[in-house]
């Protein structure tokens, strides 16, 4: 119900805006700007993201289906079990579901795009098949949903890759500060769920594991500032993420050998999913992406940033953080968007900006609420999200505010 509305209102307020524009300010162009943004959000939301997704779904399904074949996913979930047995208490110990969050998790963590979306899609499609209601996501898909809107990232590779093409002083500079925010976005929208959901999140082993990933990514963080050069830090996240993403096939295909399964038809069985399920998103990548184009067509964006900088000037507040709002507005609701606001914003202001720098923590902070929520739901059919929107919209404004904080932390 809550998607429902906030579609809904995307369209009113770009309606508003626009008849206000018209009206009072004479620009008999911005409905001519809004028709345009729906027909070319329908076009790409078809041709740049479903079509080329439907390829990455069946060779990664495809895959996952080997693994489950060989054993590999029922390994994994006996690993994680414990952890994630109290995570999502509505999963059944070493259900599959298990395995495939765990992969769809490790894909985030190392910033691999192509290969996290399917893995997610597969591990939500998992946590479906236990769902008793399925047009109502079920506590375990929020909480996984939550997690995954969080953006969760220890190599943020493509954010020191853009600042180098833009010729910033040292691109990895705001490596420390993407890891802090993210990391403060996923645990505040997990903590949020387990209160709503009454887990005990003081748990033994809860504790312990959380415990043990933040002292990984704090160990990992300390190596590669006090060890490795710049250069250093970004081959190593290229060689690193890129040999795990190929090492996942061969080490499912070696099992699946082992255990003589006829790792073709296997593979195909798993891909015909994949191209079926992106056939089955398009709906919801179609509303939900030409509902965000109008938004952001009519200015609202622009007016939201004039008036936070209004109300920090009154309140005699530093705005420099002000100038680069536009990406973490963008963020929740579209990755290239973010992804282009972050781009103007150090274009505008310069890559070594105090704005520069911010807007490259805003677009590592969290992940694409509003995106994530239609794509996997709306891979498995689900209507009613339940809280899902607002946790996940949480989980991005703690992680808006850590990268505020964190900003002036490193750069003043």
């Amino acid at each position: 119900m809550a998607l429902n509305y906030i579609w809904v209102g995307f369209f009113v307020i770009a309606f508003i805006i626009g008849l206000i524009r018209l009206v009072f300010f004479g620009d008999t162009e911005i409905f001519m700007h809004l028709v345009k943004a729906m027909f070319d959000s329908s076009k790409s939301s078809v041709m740049d993201i479903a079509l080329p997704l439907a390829g990455n779904m069946a060779l990664w399904l495809g895959i996952m289906n080997i693994g489950e074949k060989a054993g590999a996913i029922k390994f994994l979930s006996r690993i994680v079990g414990p952890f994630f047995s109290r995570l999502f208490p509505g999963v059944p110990a070493n259900h599959p579901a298990t395995g495939n969050i765990m992969m769809s998790f490790s894909a985030n963590l190392l910033g691999l795009d192509n290969a996290a979306t399917p893995l997610g899609l597969k591990a939500m499609d998992s946590l479906q098949e236990l769902n008793q209601e399925k047009e109502a996501a079920s506590n375990a898909q929020i909480m996984y949903l939550v997690l995954l809107t969080s953006g969760l990232q220890i190599l943020p590779v493509t954010i020191i890759a853009q600042r180098a093409i833009l010729h910033a002083t040292d691109p990895t500079d705001v490596f420390i500060p993407c890891i802090i925010a993210t990391y403060v976005s996923a645990v505040a929208g997990m903590l949020l769920v387990a209160l709503k959901q009454k887990i005990k999140i003081w748990d033994p082993v809860i504790v312990s594991w959380v415990g043990g990933i933040t002292a990984c990514i704090t160990l990992m963080v300390w190596y590669f500032t006090k060890y490795l050069t710049k250069d250093e830090i970004g081959l190593v996240s290229k060689v690193a993420s890129n040999l795990l993403l190929f090492l996942v096939p061969v080490v499912f295909i070696t099992g699946a050998l082992y255990r003589k399964i006829n790792i073709f038809e296997v593979f195909i069985e798993g891909a015909k999913r994949g191209f079926e399920t992106s056939v089955k998103i398009i709906p919801y990548l179609v509303a939900m992406l030409v509902g965000i184009a109008v938004f952001r067509a009519c200015g609202a964006l622009d007016y939201m940033n004039n008036g936070l900088r209004w109300v920090c000037t009154q309140l005699n507040l530093d705005t420099r953080f002000v100038d680069a709002m536009p990406v973490a507005y963008m963020k929740p609701l579209s990755g290239s968007g973010s992804k282009g606001m972050m781009i103007n914003v150090m274009q505008t202001f310069g890559p070594n900006s105090f704005a520069g720098r911010l807007g490259c923590i805003f677009n590592g902070s969290s992940d694409t609420t509003f995106y994530i929520v239609a794509l996997y739901f709306g891979s498995v059919g689900i209507k009613r999200s339940r809280y899902a929107i607002p946790a996940g919209l949480f989980a991005d404004l703690a992680g808006i505010i850590a990268a505020i904080f964190v900003a002036y932390l490193f750069f003043g």
